[in-house]
């Protein structure tokens, strides 16, 4: 008996999807056309939106939401929030300084002890999600109110004030500036530290998310947790991990904070955890999990970075940008769920 013969190779062609519909299924797809088409608008209203300058201003405010976009993602992938990202940067910063300042240390003292301090932070919020499977959006609701709280009594407990000791006179204060606030200049494009840091940053989560088990993890308890725990997928500490992931985010971008500016406002940091999720679900990230992509939240960040500068390099009204940036979202989630219906439904239905 002779073996069946493969079937011809334009048949196994025919039966793969068209290349439309693959990018289509990208989850990042509606948020490369959203950011394109942003760009030309601004390319178009601002003359100086093109210029050298204009484009390091523009990736340094969307490196400063991408940071946070990355973990954030991530954590939205596995099926979970965190309220707290916002005000944990700020206590990252606040912790670094203030421990540097009070216990006349070298910055570099600080700074680790600030990084146990967000760690510790993030691991309590996914050891009470694993403990006691309550929403996310509780727990760190939660937490979020207990640092808004903490940042602000304990920094005037400590420094009398609502701010933070400047700490530039003191040792390691250069290295650790170098290392989260540099600043490189090429051709008249100045490229700041936390551009570097985000690329490298989504290097390593796309990695993880596309090319390592824990990316499998991360889609299986975002889709369905009880079935990945069926299958022997670790769910806690999946979703612990997730949580530290956003911990050390934020204590890099709280980092860039102090060390560029010397000195940290306690009430600072409310309300840019709404920002960061923004840029997840623009760049495709589903609000009830299982799906997303990290590509997709660093095109949402650079929405963000493009609208926030082109708009004051347009001379528009800047007290349309929330608005702006609301209807992103609600156009960006509706696109998401249309080809998401169309690419699930196959051609011609």
């Amino acid at each position: 008996m002779t073996a069946a013969a493969p079937p011809p190779t334009d048949v196994l062609a025919s039966e793969r999807p068209p290349v439309a519909r693959r990018l289509l299924g990208r989850p990042e797809t509606g948020a490369l056309i959203a950011a394109v088409a942003v760009f030309l608008v601004f390319s178009v209203a601002a003359d100086s939106f093109l210029r050298a300058s204009s484009i390091g201003t523009v990736l340094y405010a969307a490196s400063t939401i991408g940071i946070m976009a990355v973990p954030v993602s991530l954590l939205m992938i596995g099926g979970e929030f965190d309220l707290s990202a916002g005000v944990l940067v700020t206590t990252a910063a606040l912790t670094s300084s203030m421990v540097s300042y009070q216990l006349t240390a070298v910055t570099w003292v600080g700074t680790f002890v600030s990084l146990l301090v967000v760690l510790a932070v993030s691991g309590f919020n996914g050891w009470v999600l694993g403990r006691t499977r309550l929403p996310s959006f509780i727990v760190t609701l939660g937490t979020f109110l207990m640092l808004t709280g903490a940042n602000l009594g304990v920094t005037k407990l400590v420094t009398g004030t609502v701010t933070t000791r400047p700490i530039s006179d003191m040792q390691g204060f250069a290295s650790c500036r170098w290392l989260f606030a540099s600043e490189i200049t090429v051709g008249g494009l100045s490229v700041k530290a936390t551009v570097w840091w985000w690329l490298g940053l989504l290097a390593i989560g796309s990695w993880v998310l596309l090319r390592t088990s824990f990316g499998n993890w991360i889609f299986a308890v975002g889709g369905d947790a009880a079935a990945a725990r069926a299958v022997g997928v670790p769910v806690a500490r999946t979703k612990t991990a997730l949580y530290l992931g956003v911990g050390f985010c934020a204590w890099v971008l709280g980092q860039h904070l102090l060390y560029s500016f010397d000195t940290v406002q306690s009430g600072e940091g409310v309300g840019n955890e709404l920002i960061y999720i923004v840029a997840a679900v623009i760049g495709g990230c589903l609000i009830t999990g299982g799906y997303g992509s990290v590509i997709g939240s660093a095109l949402g960040a650079l929405i963000f970075g493009m609208t926030s500068k082109g708009i004051v390099y347009a001379e528009w009204n800047p007290d349309w940008f929330k608005f702006f940036l609301g209807a992103m979202l609600l156009l960006a989630a509706l696109l998401n769920s249309w080809v998401r219906r169309r690419v699930e439904r196959g051609p011609g239905r």
